[in-house]
């Protein structure tokens, strides 16, 4: 592990590569602890570098075997090579061609990073920088080269033998082995290579693309496992068809292959033409998986295919430009969610996630721009802030220009850049050139770290008939980050009446669209002919990423629940009322006061289970309040987790108390018979469902719980099974005792659904959390060295129990720093996900956060702390 802190990587110090790659011919002769890696590489200088410059080659705890040029080996005293790099003082100053022979240990590769083993499959992962781990290399995402790979393994281990692209070759090799070759004909950086070798089982079939292409799709999974690969497949099939009639993009290969892995750091890669992916998000059955993984299998199968031209065909000159391909593909695979399931609820849950994590990281010391212009570890850079926030930067821009001049701009963004390694500047200019706008301002969206704040004051003027509203962008200092200017901000509005319908938008003398532009500090805008005083709707559908502060009372807001004809806003109306009374509540909980609630809060909650109530996915995510995330980053400074916890619980006893009838006559009501479907409309009856079990067992009632129970035992589906002991796990006592020795006894065997068994523990707010936590690391069915294992316990526990990690005496802090401390040296890039749950803890009271502080310097001392441990630690305790 290399000890010392690496050199910062700025992109003001970007410069081309000296030297670039045409050809790459890999040949690796696979071992358990000795594979053996030739790699021939055609290279040349590059025109663009320096014409003087030594060949520096990246490397990662390697091992050198040789070295030739154009057939000459070279002498030791020609090369200054160690683990970490290869350089070559004086190469040639025309094309040659460089081989080297490298050895590695895929069997003792805890990081998961380059060659590993998992379950006794070979498989890599290479992204960001994991090519280095596998050869010497110019492991940058700006060179791109086509691959030829010729894989030999022993045919009995290893009958399967994938690489990129297409098979071109294969047959025996003697002693017991065999051989394939793969060429893949469409340049690429080294991030994207993969190899995948072992024994499993395949699901096939076949998509003709809308140019009569025949591809042949191929899902591999664990042998047994065959039939839970099915609903991936159709996945598949559907992100082909969406990607061409929305995107106008065809997949260009023979051959799109899917491989599920167990051990896995994230939750895919789009490797070109060979995904690779944790089984997490491909396997599902309706015995083995919730509503919710059947979703998630759905996205997550469309995103990583949805990069084969968001990513891949067109990738990015540098790690600077991240967001250029996951904020991009994010949005596309937002849109593609929406147009199969509900758009209006698939947005409400894209904004609940952003502002649980994008909004938190924004508001901590964990802070940083869409595109950062600095970072120690890129590891650390794959963030809500990337992914999110650069997504919803495209939306609002699809949302600014228009839809027809945004798909002009995507067009002659695939046109001009196919093949290319592309900055965010080269992106947005396309659409500076098919709107017409000057885009010079929207580009601080990139470039500046934090949430806006929007605050919005109104005014009616019945004599004049005129309605103002006066915008302000709130510039806050982000700690780290340069001074902040004015953005360019996309409101869509809505004046609602009286009757409950859209007025007329009159500005100037003549209508306007919805759309209106905030690019300064102050904006005032005065709508005329305004017959009656109208209810503003303000940011409609999320029209941009902003944290806004309005005049709107909360009786206009619940007039608009009722009547707005956004739907998101009818969600966000709700959602406001509640969260200030709950912000109110919590601040009274401290001071050992009461806050009564509102009776139209609970009217407003209680329409959500309605019988006339159609959009049941809607519904719940009305009845669904305020996380305590959301509250604790609402008051922002001296957090009191407990008095959070109090405060929404009290609300949901409150509710369970005035709406109890209509709670459990929805409840009987959406009861089903009949097989279990995890359609959109099926996965909305159950989730509401749910909603009002969660509510009748608010505060641990003995019905409700009896009724959660009932449900568990009769459950035909996992859904019901796995959210009913979710009820059940919230309150502590035999129910839940009981529920949680029987699903460990149904389930032990698989690995799947005992990471939920594990999350659900680790997620309950109880006193035990942290003895519960411990004691299950030693289970038989917890390993360490698996990501999924580790996220749904301590990650759990970290992010999702913000009590119990947030203890006043430590004891939660504690307990993560110390397996981020274990798992340092064997998986930092795990370990040092797992500090994301410290991102917010510079806004907790006082004891809080001195707790806090004391973890990470614990950890900021210790010797030989990984490149990736060493960033979080060290910019989670930045200065202010």
């Amino acid at each position: 592990m290399r000890a010392e802190d690496p050199r910062p990587v700025r992109l003001s110090e970007y410069r081309p590569s000296d030297f670039l790659i045409d050809e790459v011919h890999l040949d690796f002769r696979l071992d358990p602890n000795a594979t053996q890696v030739t790699a021939r590489l055609r290279m040349r200088p590059n025109p663009a570098g320096d014409a003087g410059a030594a060949l520096k080659l990246d490397g990662d705890e390697l091992k050198l075997v040789s070295v030739a040029i154009d057939g000459a080996k070279l002498d030791a005293e020609a090369l200054d090579v160690s683990p970490e790099s290869l350089v070559i003082a004086n190469p040639p100053r025309g094309a040659f061609e460089l081989e080297i022979v490298t050895e590695i240990d895929p069997e003792a590769n805890t990081r998961l990073m380059g060659l590993y083993r998992s379950n006794r499959s070979y498989c890599t992962q290479c992204e960001a920088e994991g090519f280095r781990r596998i050869t010497y290399f110019l492991d940058r995402p700006d060179v791109l080269a086509v691959y030829t790979t010729r894989i030999e393994g022993p045919a009995d281990e290893c009958p399967l033998l994938l690489s990129n692209g297409e098979m071109i070759e294969n047959g025996p090799a003697g002693e017991g082995r065999h051989y394939a070759v793969w060429r893949d004909p469409w340049p690429k950086p080294s991030y994207l290579f993969a190899l995948v070798a072992g024994d499993l089982g395949v699901v096939e079939d076949r998509f003709v693309t809308m140019s009569g292409r025949d591809v042949a799709l191929k899902v591999f999974v664990e042998h047994g496992q065959e039939h839970r690969a099915l609903h991936a497949m159709e996945s598949i099939k559907a992100s082909m068809k969406w990607d061409e009639e929305a995107f106008g993009r065809e997949y260009d290969l023979g051959v799109f292959m899917v491989v599920a892995v167990s051990h896995f750091n994230m939750g895919a890669m789009e490797n070109k033409g060979l995904n690779v992916f944790n089984d997490k998000y491909v396997l599902a059955s309706p015995e083995t998986a919730t509503d919710g993984d059947y979703a998630n299998i759905e996205a997550i199968i469309a995103h990583e295919y949805f990069h084969n031209w968001t990513g891949d065909r067109i990738t990015c000159r540098d790690w600077f430009q991240l967001c250029l391909k996951e904020g991009l593909t994010v949005f596309r695979d937002q849109e593609f969610t929406s147009d199969r399931r509900s758009r209006p609820v698939k947005r409400i849950q894209d904004v609940r996630n952003l502002r649980a994590l994008q909004f938190a990281e924004d508001a901590g010391p964990l802070a940083h721009p869409v595109r950062p212009q600095i970072y120690h570890e890129i590891n650390n850079f794959y963030t809500p802030t990337v992914y999110e926030k650069g997504a919803e930067v495209i939306r609002m821009l699809k949302t600014w220009i228009g839809e027809d001049a945004f798909r002009a701009g995507m067009d002659l963004y695939f046109d001009r850049h196919d093949g290319q390694a592309c900055t965010i500047e080269q992106f947005v200019a396309c659409f500076a050139e098919t709107s017409g706008r000057d885009l010079t301002q929207w580009m601080r969206w990139y470039d500046q770290a934090g949430t806006p704040e929007v605050t919005v004051r109104t005014a009616y003027d019945a004599d004049a008939k005129t309605f103002a509203v006066e915008t302000q962008q709130i510039t806050r200092p982000t700690p780290g980050q340069p001074e902040k200017r004015p953005v360019v901000i996309p409101m869509t509005l809505g004046l609602v009446g009286p009757d409950g319908a859209d007025m007329p938008l009159i500005v100037g003398g003549a209508p306007a669209e919805p759309v209106f532009t905030l690019a300064e500090e102050t904006t005032r805008i005065v709508f005329e002919n305004v017959a009656e005083r109208p209810v503003p709707s303000l940011f409609r559908n999320f029209s941009a990423p902003v944290k806004l502060d309005s005049d709107v009372s909360d009786e206009d807001l619940l007039f608009l629940a009722g009547h707005d004809s956004d739907p998101f806003n009818r969600w966000q109306a709700v959602q406001t009322v509640a969260l200030r009374h709950l912000v109110a509540a919590a601040a009274a909980v401290r001071e050992g006061r009461e806050t009564p609630v509102d009776p139209r809060l609970a009217e407003a909650v209680g329409r959500a289970f309605d019988p006339e109530e159609r959009d049941c996915a809607f519904a719940a995510q009305v009845a669904s309040l305020p996380s305590e995330g959301d509250i604790a980053r609402e008051i922002a400074q001296d957090v009191d987790p407990d008095a959070i916890h109090r405060a929404r619980d009290d609300l949901k006893r409150a509710l369970r108390a005035r709406l109890a009838d209509a709670l459990s006559a929805a409840y009987a009501r959406l009861a089903y018979d009949g097989p279990y479907s995890p359609d959109a409309a099926s996965a909305g009856h159950r989730s509401l469902r749910i909603a009002a079990l969660d509510l009748l067992a608010a505060g641990g009632d003995a019905e409700g719980l009896a009724l959660a129970m009932t449900l568990y035992k009769s459950a035909e589906n996992m859904t019901d099974r796995v959210m009913s002991m979710q009820v059940l796990s919230l309150h502590a006592g035999a129910e839940r005792e009981e529920a949680l020795a029987d699903f460990a006894g149904r389930y032990g065997h698989d690995p799947l659904l005992m990471d939920k068994w594990f999350l659900i523990q680790a997620s309950a707010p109880l006193p035990d959390a942290v003895d519960r936590v411990e004691g299950l690391m030693a289970s038989p069915a917890f390993d360490m060295r698996n990501p999924n294992r580790v996220r749904s316990l301590i990650g759990a526990f970290g992010s999702g129990n913000p009590t119990q990690f947030n203890r006043p005496d430590g004891r939660g802090y504690a307990l993560v720093a110390g397996v981020a401390a274990e798992l340092n040296s064997t998986n930092p890039q795990v370990a040092a996900r797992l500090l994301g749950a410290f991102r917010t803890w510079r806004a907790l009271e006082p004891n809080r956060r001195g707790r806090a502080e004391t973890a990470l310097r614990g950890l900021a001392g210790m010797p030989n702390l990984s490149p990736d441990v060493r960033d979080i630690v060290r910019r989670a305790l930045s200065p202010d």
